[in-house]
């Protein structure tokens, strides 16, 4: 089987005769090896684990590229970066990343998965991290989603507010703060209640969109677990495996507070939710970054830890409960030869 995270999204909306809700959960820099299923020895995962046990284990998932920017812009148009325009030939990789500085973004001519699902009445919302640019034309509300709590970038600083302000947060078109400067993060501790404002930006979205009555893609892409690494006091120390095992778990228990909501709604049998991360750990960090298992190098390397993340379906009633494939699945569709 050749796994195929968009088209598969697609199929479901347009042929299902309800359709269902789709949740797609992106980490940040996670690896294949940081959650206890794939063989973590930390137990900091047990509500990502519990939704294995509940759903399909992809074993051997794979993402476009092993930079964040790249690899998203392949999972929003199902496109390859070198067909999708994000890529360089330089930098080890590092395929039209997209800091503060850049003034690119994603071609207007690229379809995404917001805008597919839009002709088919859905609401969708993304949470967290675009990084597909960060100028006007370029954000989500301009690229097919009808919210936006997140920022255009990753959560980089702080900076000096003179020759650089602090990245910019945005709930829909309207810039709400800044990192560090009204959504803090210290970067001395670690400590930031931001992950837990992303869970509630998700939560109060299932909630309002299934009292309205409307089909819903979420796009939940917190970065926490990206450098500088940050978790919310009630994390904040709890792991044998420092801040970034702190954000690790306090990823998990988002993932958990999300699955639990859509069970209490009693919409779980009606919504697809799939878990995977951006790209391999980012074993250059050390000791701050995550844990690509048993595969070689990680983040902004072609190699296994790289581009193998962990990857996992959810879907009750439709996906049956405790499965595991090793046949090989992928975040993009490619064209055949014409």
């Amino acid at each position: 089987m050749r796994g195929v995270l968009l088209l598969l999204c697609l199929v479901l909306a347009v042929e299902a005769v309800k359709p269902p809700n789709i949740i797609i959960m992106l980490m940040d820099d996670m690896g294949w090896g940081d959650i206890g299923v794939n063989g973590n020895w930390a137990k900091e995962t047990p509500n990502i684990d519990k939704m294995a046990s509940e759903g399909l284990l992809f074993m051997d998932f794979y993402t476009a590229n092993p930079l964040c920017s790249p690899s998203r812009a392949a999972l929003m148009s199902g496109r390859l970066p070198i067909r999708n325009g994000f890529y360089s030939t330089n930098a080890h990789a590092r395929n039209a990343y997209t800091p503060q500085t850049m003034v690119g973004g994603i071609h207007e001519y690229e379809k995404l998965l917001p805008q597919l699902l839009k002709t088919a009445d859905y609401k969708s919302k993304i949470i967290g991290k675009w990084h597909l640019g960060h100028r006007e034309q370029f954000l989500p509300l301009n690229r097919g989603f009808d919210e936006f709590f997140g920022s255009g970038n990753c959560h980089f600083g702080p900076y000096n507010d003179v020759q650089q302000p602090n990245i910019p947060v945005y709930k829909d078109d309207k810039m709400v703060g800044r990192y560090f400067t009204n959504f803090t993060i210290n970067k001395a501790t670690g400590e930031s209640n931001i992950s837990q404002i992303f869970l509630g930006e998700g939560l109060s979205f299932i909630e309002s969109q299934n009292a309205a009555g409307n089909p819903f893609f979420l796009y939940w892409t917190p970065d926490a677990t990206h450098g500088p690494t940050y978790a919310s006091p009630m994390f904040h120390g709890k792991s044998r495996r420092g801040r970034y095992g702190d954000a690790v778990m306090e990823m998990d228990y988002a993932v958990g507070a999300i699955l639990q909501k859509l069970k209490d709604l009693e919409i779980d049998r009606n919504t697809f939710v799939f878990f995977t991360s951006d790209n391999g750990a980012a074993t250059y960090s050390k000791a701050a970054g995550g844990d690509n298992g048993p595969f070689v190098c990680g983040k902004e390397t072609t190699y296994e830890g790289g581009m193998r993340e962990p990857g996992i379906a959810w879907w009750p009633g439709s996906i049956p409960a405790g499965g595991i494939t090793h046949n090989s699945a992928r975040s993009w569709i490619s064209s055949p030869p014409v």
